[in-house]
């Protein structure tokens, strides 16, 4: 049976903070393996990660990642940067590129210098963008998040605006839904909710 792993993940930053958001379906070709698929994930008390694609794939990332960072943050006594965790990912990503990890990834945070989202594709190419949308309903939410996306919007509308533009989505993109994971992180910290559709 040919395998196809479908989702949408998006991420949204703002002046106060980032919003990173996916849903929960975890499909097989036209079976639902799973309605409760993790896609959102926190690596550092700063920085989050969230992806589409093959689920084994993704939670190896975030697992490997989230022990190379704690290392990292231990050796030097240091918080790391939403770049360098982004660049590390990318790294990973690109040195499978010739078996490519079957996952589009988003990183978002906030660090010294301010809110930062990245975008990768499966074999590590690394963007910095004010917001994003990946995976199979990517299309769809990318429209909803385009009309009324502003820099300057509130944490709270950032929030209201990925919750909308995932719910597009859902409500189009039969490889996507049975509900959203949100992760919202600021300054103050980070905050993880789940929204039933």
């Amino acid at each position: 049976m040919y395998y196809y792993g479908g989702a949408t993940a998006v991420g949204l930053k703002v002046n106060t903070g980032v919003i990173l958001g996916a849903e929960r379906r975890f499909s097989y070709g036209g079976f639902i393996m799973s309605k409760a698929a993790r896609k959102v994930y926190l690596i550092t008390d700063r920085i989050g990660m969230a992806a589409a694609g093959l689920i084994a794939d993704m939670q190896a990332i975030a697992k490997n990642v989230r022990a190379e960072i704690k290392y990292y943050e231990l050796s030097i006594e240091k918080k790391v940067t939403v770049r360098a965790v982004s660049k590390l990912i990318a790294n990973i990503l690109y040195s499978y590129k010739f078996m490519p990890l079957m996952s589009e990834i988003l990183v978002g945070g906030v660090d010294d210098t301010g809110s930062h989202l990245y975008i990768m594709d499966p074999v590590g190419s690394l963007i910095e963008d004010d917001y994003a949308s990946i995976g199979t309903g990517a299309p769809i939410a990318i429209g909803i998040i385009e009309s009324s996306y502003s820099k300057d919007m509130s944490i709270g509308e950032a929030k209201e605006l990925a919750i909308k533009s995932l719910k597009a989505a859902l409500s189009r993109d039969s490889m996507s839904g049975d509900g959203i994971d949100i992760l919202i992180i600021t300054d103050k910290g980070y905050e993880e909710e789940f929204i039933r559709v």
